[in-house]
């Protein structure tokens, strides 16, 4: 099972990447766990200047911007 996380304050990108994301999970059948980190010291862990980000299994996929669908499946392969 994959773990993604999604790195951002709780801004309308976040959001959106959020709802994306567990639209590709669903519709792939892909087993995940999503979790939405907000707080901005454990952000800073992973050395990220924008938000949102994505964080697949420990390994930054995409940060600074909303993804598509497609770029959320190629992070997932």
């Amino acid at each position: 099972m994959k773990i993604i996380k999604i790195l951002g304050t709780g801004c309308a990108k976040c959001k959106q990447t959020e709802a994306i994301i567990k639209e590709v999970i669903a519709k792939e059948s892909i087993e995940a766990n999503v979790i939405k980190v907000e707080d901005i010291q454990q952000i800073m862990a992973y050395n990220i200047l924008s938000t949102p980000a994505v964080v697949v299994d420990e390994v930054v996929k995409i940060k600074g911007k909303v993804p598509s669908a497609q770029e959320i499946i190629a992070a997932l392969a």
